[in-house]
């Protein structure tokens, strides 16, 4: 049985894109690595990626001489997490103060990881967790 590896990709679909790149780049610090009229993708990292597709620009194949990507779209807030080191956690919880986001929530886990849930521009909720939460994390 051939098996998986690590997700690669993870997709946020937003209702503006320069507002979503401007909370990414700005409160996020994340590095863009390409930009287009629909996709703007962040370096998250050094290992993943975060792709964030204008909403409904999406919803028709894209061809090119290198291949298709089939239709895909998204709505309502989703969820995604981010992994930070434990004593980064007050850098992160300060950082975001200085930006006027707010921490929606907080939790520390039965195995001593601790989460911090902020929402995005788009509504998407975001988390921030330090290890010791999964078992392979």
């Amino acid at each position: 049985m051939p098996r998986l590896n690590r997700i690669i990709e993870t997709a946020l679909y937003v209702d503006d894109l320069e507002r979503a790149a401007a909370f990414y780049e700005n409160v996020l610090e994340v590095e863009a690595m390409l930009r287009t009229k629909t996709l703007y993708a962040y370096d998250i990292g050094g290992s993943s990626v975060l792709l964030l597709f204008q909403r409904g620009e999406s919803l028709g194949s894209q061809t090119s001489p290198n291949g298709t990507i089939p239709p895909h779209d998204g709505s309502g807030p989703l969820h995604i997490c981010f992994a930070v080191d434990a004593e980064e956690l007050p850098v992160w919880e300060t950082r975001l103060k200085q930006h006027s986001v707010t921490i929606e929530g907080r939790m520390t886990w039965e195995r001593g990881g601790e989460s911090l849930y902020l929402r995005d521009p788009d509504g998407h909720l975001l988390e921030l967790m330090s290890p010791g939460v999964w078992a392979t994390y």
